[in-house]
């Protein structure tokens, strides 16, 4: 988004994350820290933010992997009028960005991935209704980063499933234990999340610890987590050092996943690493093996710690393959949130294979771009393609996505059902069947708000938050954008809420380090 730029189709679906708290009496570092990330350092949020144009600063870490990152372009619809892509739950990107600024540099950009920047919060979109896991919102406004733009919006949101509700859980850990993990903020990091895991957990849940470096080892086999202090004592003892073996360990916890398998339970393998996989198969090999158990129902989410060799492309890609999702774990607060507040998110599926498909009327939209989901774009012909893998989404979760769109002149002036803008198609399979369902929800031009301002607070907030990413990842369409705009919206819609709040902050950090 930039001034002056296109207007926005802005769609927001239900997610999954590994999630869990607890209070700890460990004596670590970690522990002594409680739920607090480290702060941002201060910044003169009163001053003129600059503008965004020219060379980039420098950012990123030296020595770590990123993917490729072309960015989606504006595609017009006399050409092609419909797009398509796989929902998507990981938040990776949003808290190493918030690493990185921390520490007085701006983030990678091939690490920026805005679905995952917006997608870090909660919005307030209606609950679903009728036994129906999704309840869809469509809307829009103009938009505040150009004369003539608007703002287009999709929302799912998925039902809510309460702890005493979810169905028992049978998950493995996999931990990597070699040399690299041994700083601070790895494996120690590691050890307080997981004493925060298995003190969620309930009694009907079981647990597993697989540790891996030169060779893989059993610390925990399949144990009801009723016999928590022997899990707890196995978490303090580890230890980091040797080199990485994670194909041979991955193999062992699929394994170990198999043996405590239980009728209607939920099975996952949560991959904890500073992803450098430096020994052994981690190619085509690895990806096939994960597809393989992800289609006999065992899962995979991978959890990041770390910098300096950090491997964010292939966190993310493995658990994109695994049907799981994808966090980095930046300090102990977001350890609570992903591995607490969001248990049962991402450990109860609610529905799997979940496409978007967005049609766009070319007579009323001239042309859109998807800002974000690079990777997990399909072809059109897929959308009804059944066999093709997709996005999960957990109990409770909501997703947001973007289009950038540029209406026709007369597009406003169509009333009825001759103004639908675009035609919003969801196709998605519950979690244990193979039989896909679909639904579709119009656009219209008349469900438009009036001005940006009339707009709800949650929708202008996430067309910040999207304008930040597209601001930090250089995007050649938010040439001319300021930070100052950004800030501007985060501060009036953050409603209070503490993670909003920390957003504002972490603009003002990163206007600063742009100077």
């Amino acid at each position: 988004m930039a001034l002056p730029r296109a207007s926005f189709l802005f769609l927001a679906l239900p997610f999954a994350l590994v999630a869990c708290s607890s209070n700890d009496s460990s004596t670590s570092a970690y522990d002594a820290m409680g739920s607090s990330n480290a702060s941002p350092p201060s910044a003169n949020a009163g001053s003129t933010a600059p503008v965004v144009s020219g060379a980039p600063p420098t950012d990123g870490v030296s020595g770590e992997t990123y993917g490729d990152t072309k960015e989606n372009d504006f595609v017009d619809t006399v050409t092609q009028s419909t797009s398509t892509f796989a929902v998507d739950v990981d938040t990776g990107s949003y808290s190493l960005m918030r690493r990185d600024l921390v520490a007085g540099h701006l983030p990678a950009q091939a690490g920026v991935r805005p679905e995952e920047y917006v997608n870090y919060f909660k919005y307030a979109y209606p609950q679903p209704e009728n036994g129906q896991p999704f309840a869809v919102q469509v809307d829009g406004a103009p938009s505040l980063f150009g004369e003539g733009l608007h703002l287009l919006r999709v929302g799912l949101q998925g039902k809510v499933i309460q702890d005493a509700n979810r169905k028992p859980a049978n998950l493995v850990f996999l931990v990597d234990v070699s040399g690299s993990m041994a700083d601070p903020n790895k494996l120690p990091l590691v050890q307080y999340a997981l004493k925060q895991l298995v003190k969620r957990l309930e009694a009907t849940d079981t647990l597993s610890i697989v540790t891996y470096a030169g060779f893989e080892s059993v610390l925990v086999p399949p144990t009801p987590v009723t016999n928590k202090s022997a899990i707890l004592d196995a978490i303090d003892g580890l230890t980091a050092g040797g080199s990485t073996n994670g194909e041979g360990g991955i193999r062992k916890a699929y394994e170990l996943a198999e043996q405590a398998k239980q009728p209607d339970s939920i099975n996952r393998v949560v991959l904890c690493t500073d992803g450098d996989f430096n020994v052994g198969a981690t190619g085509d090999a690895l990806i096939q093996l994960i597809e393989q158990e992800r289609d006999k129902g065992v899962t995979l989410t991978t959890l990041g710690f770390g910098a300096g060799n950090y491997n964010d492309r292939d966190m993310e890609a493995l658990a994109d393959h695994g049907n799981g999702n994808y966090a980095y774990i930046d300090g102990p607060g977001e350890a609570n949130r992903v591995l607490g507040e969001k248990l049962v998110s991402t450990l109860q599926v609610i529905a799997k294979d979940v496409k978007v498909q967005v049609e766009f009327k070319p007579q009323l939209v001239t042309r859109y771009r998807l800002v974000g989901y690079e990777n997990r774009v399909m072809s059109n012909e897929d959308f009804r393609n059944d066999g093709k893998d997709a996005g999960e989404i957990g109990a409770g979760h909501s997703v947001t996505a973007f289009y950038e769109v540029q209406l026709a002149p007369n597009a406003q002036a169509v009333s009825g059902n001759d103004g639908t803008l675009a035609t919003v198609r969801l196709r998605y399979k519950q979690p244990d069947g193979d039989v896909a369902t679909e639904f579709e929800r119009p656009l219209l031009a008349g469900g438009l708000a009036p001005t940006f301002a009339e707009a709800s607070p949650d929708f202008r907030f996430a067309a910040a938050v999207t304008e930040f990413s597209e601001i930090l990842r250089h995007s050649k369409h938010s040439e001319g954008a300021r930070f100052d705009d950004v800030l501007g919206l985060v501060n009036a819609t953050s409603g209070g809420a503490t993670d909003r709040q920390e957003l504002g902050a972490l603009v003002s950090t990163a206007k600063s380090i742009w100077k």
